[in-house]
Order: structure tokens, then C-alpha cells, then sequence
């Protein structure tokens, strides 16, 4: 059987690492791989994560199964980091919030509701979206359609196209959107904008669907979740998903949640029963350490603090990077305007080189990221900074 089989081409930003590995340049760069990563180019464990961890496993006394919706305390700690507590008390039993292994979990779960909610529903992603998205989706069964979103001449958000595409969505559909730090344009809504896709759904009544990955790298905890809380307070129905991979730098014990707000108690129940057997069917029961970490540190003072001052100095080095990236370009004499960097958040940023330059960029300078020109900010450096605005100058006066 298995002989009839035909191998996939190698995932583009995986495939860029295993190259990145290999490549013996000592000047090579990996802009491609969506991690945090230090000054020194490390990905480090958090203090207050390692803390927790300490905790953790001195008071542990079991390792039995959480329960196919995760653990009940940080489903809760989840909702509040969220919505925020106002918000999180006048939901009340219309909304659940259920433990999912990582973003990526949550959105399979997500895809899995939804198509038992609407077979024949349409999932509309912005384009571009994470790479990511489609394929999740898509195997769940649903439909895509794609969204105007970013305007790569601009290096803005084409918002007049994409409400005028909302305008034409309806009810039994849903619109997918980034909550902070777009994936992969790094641009994102403003606050007049979300109330403006708030209206408009109100209007039109398609469902919302939030991809939460980088709450606090944008502006901060609460300010990141703006759009999200509006539509929560507002709109009948919503799907958010969270994660705790970057906030936390819980990458590999994949950490997240699906929070799902329906038009009533009743509904929420019954939406309930639907996710919890998804979760059944997929992997029967989340992996609970990742979790434990976070409600720890939600719920202890000091952890809390310190993790928040990490994360504040986390958020604070890529919007640097951002601000010295665009000054280092011009300082290389590259006559292009790439303040478009500056003025987006999160780690990620098109770096506006076409598809033809960004072989010559891998192959010749060992200078590694996608098609797109999608790069991760966040793996610039003083130690590197130099050599990749050079390089860059080079390519674009080729």
C-alpha cells in the first residue's frame, strides 16, 4: 500500500531551517523560523517560567489526565487575560473557554465546531493570512475565501477594500482575523477600524473569528486585545483562539485555548458538548504542564510581576529592532522608505524585496527567509544587523 505513495515538498519555512542548519557561512542569518530570540540569537526559557516550574514539580502529586477541556483554572485564567475581568463577569455561562494544545490545537478544534455548527459555512481569511490557516481549515472540511488585507506597495492595511469585501459576507459565514500582530504583514488594525469591522458585522451577522498568537509583543496585554474586547462585548457570537507560545515562551509544551461566546446559556452549553468531543475525538486530553506554568504565574504576585516585566522587555526589543532596523537600512544607503517597519508590530514584517531577490539573498549572502519576504524582526541583532542591511543594499542596487 504504502509504495503507491508520493512524498510532500518540504514545509517552505521548516525547509528554510534544515538549510539554515547546514549552511556553513559564518554571517548567516535565519529570518524565517516565528520564535522570539534574544540579543545572542537564543529562544531562553523565562525566569518566571522556570520559577513555576521549580513549584510545580516540588508540589505535584499526580500526573492522571486533566480532562478532554484541560484544566478548569487556567480555561479561566485564560478567559480573564482575554476579555478582562469586566467583561469576563458579564458574559457569564455564555461563554467556555477550553484547553487546546497550542494555537494551532485551538484553531483545529475551532474548525471542528464550526463545521458541526455550519457544514456549509465559508471561513474568510485576510490576504495574506498565516500559512498555516488554510491547511488547518480546509482538512476540517470548510470552505475559504480570501479577504483584501495588506497592500504591499502601501505597506498598509487596505481596510476600505476589506470592508467593502465584509459588506458582502453573511450570516452562516465567518470573517478570520488577526487579534494583535498580523501574521505575517505585521500590520494591524487600529482602534476605529476594529469598530468598523464591529459595525459592520453587527450589520451583516457573519461570526467573527479571532487568531490571538502574540497578545503583549504588540503594545501591551490589555491594549493588544482592543478589537478583540469590542467584538466580545458587542456581537452575539465569537470564536477566539489564544496561545501561550510567544507570551510565554511555551513553544514546545503547546499551550492554548479556545474561548467561544455564544447568544445565550443554552447555546453555550450545547457548543460545549461539541468542542469536548472534537477534543475527544483528535487527542482524547491536552498535555497539562505548559498549562500549570501559565495558571501558576497568573495566579502568584511576584511570578506575575517578573513575567511581566520579561514580557515588557521582550515587546520593548522588537519595537527597538524596529526603529534601528529602518535607521541601519538608511544608513546603508539604501534610498527606498522602509518606515513601514517602525510602524508595525509583533515579529513579523515583509521586507519588501521581491521574489526574484530573495534567492540571491539565501544563496548569496546566506540571508534566510520565505518568498514573501516575511521576516522575523526579533532575530536581528547588533551582531548581525550590519551585515544584513549591507547585503540588502547590495541586492536592491543589483
Amino acid at each position: 500500500m504504502f509504495q503507491s505513495l508520493t512524498p510532500l515538498p518540504p514545509d517552505p519555512i521548516l525547509g528554510l531551517s534544515v538549510a539554515f542548519k547546514a549552511d556553513t557561512n559564518p554571517n548567516k542569518i535565519d529570518l524565517g523560523i516565528g520564535v522570539y530570540k534574544d540579543a545572542q540569537g537564543n529562544t531562553p526559557v523565562m525566569s518566571a517560567v522556570k520559577k513555576a516550574e521549580d513549584i510545580i514539580l516540588n508540589s505535584q502529586t499526580t500526573k492522571t489526565y486533566v480532562g478532554p477541556v484541560g484544566a478548569a483554572e487556567y480555561n479561566e485564567t485564560v478567559a480573564r487575560m482575554v476579555l478582562g475581568e469586566t467583561l469576563y463577569d458579564s458574559l457569564g455561562k455564555r461563554r467556555v473557554t477550553v484547553q487546546s494544545p497550542g494555537g494551532t490545537g485551538g484553531l483545529r478544534l475551532a474548525a471542528e465546531f464550526i463545521k458541526k455548527a455550519n457544514a456549509d459555512a465559508t471561513v474568510w481569511v485576510s490576504d495574506p493570512t498565516w500559512a498555516n490557516h488554510v491547511p488547518l481549515i480546509t482538512s476540517a472540511g470548510l470552505k475559504i475565501e480570501k479577504s483584501p488585507y495588506y497592500d504591499y506597495t502601501s505597506h498598509s492595511v487596505r481596510f476600505e477594500e476589506m470592508l467593502d469585501c465584509l459588506r458582502r459576507v453573511t450570516q452562516g459565514d465567518l470573517v478570520l482575523l488577526h487579534g494583535c500582530c498580523h501574521n505575517p504583514s505585521g500590520a494591524d488594525l487600529n482602534q476605529q477600524q476594529w469598530q468598523a469591522v464591529r459595525d459592520v458585522a453587527l450589520k451583516q451577522g457573519f461570526t467573527v473569528f479571532i487568531d490571538m498568537a502574540y497578545q503583549g509583543l504588540g503594545d501591551g496585554i490589555d491594549e493588544d486585545v482592543y478589537g478583540v474586547r469590542q467584538l466580545a462585548e458587542s456581537l452575539p457570537e465569537l470564536i477566539i483562539v489564544s496561545s501561550c507560545s510567544k507570551n510565554f515562551g511555551l513553544y514546545r509544551e503547546r499551550t492554548g485555548a479556545l474561548t467561544v461566546i455564544c447568544d445565550s446559556d443554552a447555546s453555550t452549553k450545547a457548543a460545549t458538548t461539541l468542542i469536548a468531543a472534537a477534543a475527544r475525538a483528535n487527542y482524547s486530553m491536552p498535555p497539562d504542564h505548559g498549562a500549570a506554568i501559565v495558571q501558576l504565574i497568573m495566579h502568584d504576585a511576584d511570578l506575575r510581576s517578573e513575567w511581566d516585566q520579561e514580557l515588557t522587555g521582550m515587546r520593548d526589543r522588537i519595537n527597538g529592532l524596529r526603529s534601528l532596523l529602518v535607521e541601519r537600512i538608511a544608513a546603508a544607503g539604501i534610498e527606498e522608505d522602509f518606515s513601514f517597519i517602525e510602524r508595525e508590530k509583533g515579529m513579523f514584517s515583509f521586507l519588501g524585496v521581491n521574489v526574484e531577490q530573495v534567492p540571491t539573498l539565501i544563496n548569496d549572502y546566506s540571508i534566510y527567509l520565505v518568498n514573501s519576504s516575511r521576516i522575523n524582526v526579533a532575530s536581528v541583532n547588533e551582531s548581525n544587523i550590519d551585515y544584513l542591511t549591507s547585503s540588502l543594499a547590495k541586492v536592491l542596487s543589483s
